[in-house]
């Protein structure tokens, strides 16, 4: 890294909080350094009370552009120029371009999960899912697998600020695509075992299992699952999470969020360069393996 930086090296963010376990700074300035960019890419530690002064600072020091993360994800469009119509439609960023000054806000979650399925030989698309979480990257999952032609997508998510936000995805999927989607409440857990029993996959996109939840499931016990059952899990710092241990001894196929991430990242890289990141050299760097 030393011998990269210059005086004309730009600087790429990451805003979230918590964020010092994210794998995305090794990822992306591996990345930039394959491909020869002259860009660094930092975590920053930004809530929501410290996110409005963090986006000026992003004008002022002409920085090419950031990520976003949790808790910021729903928020951070106030402070911008322009979203993209998915970010629109999904009303959350993960991602913005800083184009001489104008800022764009981008949502790149939906595309990096729906594409590491499709790497991990996992086709979703004409059967149901189920899915729990009402946040920035569960929405955008949610309209993207709609999008690409999931047909039944069951939604779970605690009745907490985010269930208006679930309320809004559901009217946005009926309004936009053929999936036939329906909203549940979470703490239900006779209707999500329900809801899972006819799925042919069950994702968590929730920051239960991460920290400071690390250890915790949304998934009671293992009788929810079968071994047919494809499990999900957009967390990947630690790469089993609770609920995927409780899937893995139930015999299912398990992924956790690393492939999202290389994905997601790989599309925000493309969005600050114009040019894709190198996948199979970033699947070895991050040592992602499917099972």
């Amino acid at each position: 890294m030393a011998e990269r930086i210059t005086g004309h090296t730009e600087l790429i963010g990451l805003m979230a909080y918590p964020i010092r376990h994210s794998s995305s700074p090794a990822m992306q300035n591996e990345a930039f350094a394959k491909l020869g960019y002259d860009y660094a890419y930092l975590a920053f530690e930004v809530d929501n009370d410290s996110l409005e002064d963090a986006i000026t600072g992003l004008r002022a020091l002409k920085m090419r552009g950031s990520n976003v993360s949790m808790p910021n994800k729903t928020v951070v469009h106030k402070y911008l120029d322009e979203l993209s119509p998915a970010a629109k439609l999904c009303g959350a960023v993960n991602t913005i371009v800083n184009d001489n000054g104008h800022l764009t806000g981008h949502i790149t979650d939906g595309i990096g999960y729906m594409q590491s399925l499709k790497d991990n030989n996992i086709d979703v698309i004409g059967k149901k899912m189920t899915i729990a979480g009402a946040g920035g990257a569960a929405t955008a999952i949610e309209i993207q697998a709609a999008l690409d032609g999931v047909k039944e997508m069951s939604i779970f998510n605690i009745k907490d600020k985010f269930w208006a936000n679930a309320e809004e995805t559901v009217k946005k999927i009926r309004e936009n695509t053929d999936c036939i989607v329906n909203l549940y409440d979470l703490d239900d857990k006779e209707k999500l075992k329900e809801e899972i029993a006819d799925s042919y996959l069950f994702a968590q996109a929730t920051g239960v299992g991460m920290k400071p939840l690390e250890g915790q499931s949304v998934i009671p016990d293992i009788s929810f699952f079968r071994p047919d059952l494809i499990v999900t899990d957009t967390v990947y710092a630690p790469r089993e999470t609770a609920l995927l241990k409780q899937a893995k001894e139930a015999g299912c196929k398990t992924m956790n969020g690393l492939g999202m991430m290389l994905f997601q990242g790989s599309a925000a890289f493309e969005l600050w360069t114009g040019e894709p990141m190198p996948i199979e050299y970033m699947k070895e760097i991050l040592d992602i393996k499917y099972e």
